[in-house]
């Protein structure tokens, strides 16, 4: 799952797609294009941003939910927390003091 993160945050459209999720929660696939093109120069297309969207989703870093005919993105930070806890706490082994 780690790979899938890695992967997922190299890309800097998908990072800019993260930054705009911090920003407001929530958004439709309408709204995360209108927020590419019009504050980041971006004239994506939408199936583009879809497939970018598909990524984040499989690396968990996206969770989608469904009201009525609309789909909302939301931010996942768990995958970015384990990657974070993986080196800044790193388990202990079971023998150690």
């Amino acid at each position: 799952m780690t790979d899938d993160v890695f992967k997922a945050l190299a890309d800097p459209t998908r990072r800019l797609i993260l930054d705009g999720l911090v920003e407001r929660n929530g958004q439709s696939l309408f709204e995360i294009c209108a927020r590419l093109a019009g504050r980041h120069g971006l004239g994506m297309s939408r199936q583009a941003v879809s497939q970018h969207l598909a990524v984040l989703e499989a690396a968990g870093l996206v969770v989608t939910r469904r009201e009525g005919r609309y789909k909302f993105h939301d931010l996942n930070t768990e995958p970015l927390e384990r990657i974070a806890t993986r080196w800044l706490e790193p388990e202990k082994p079971e023998n150690a003091p």
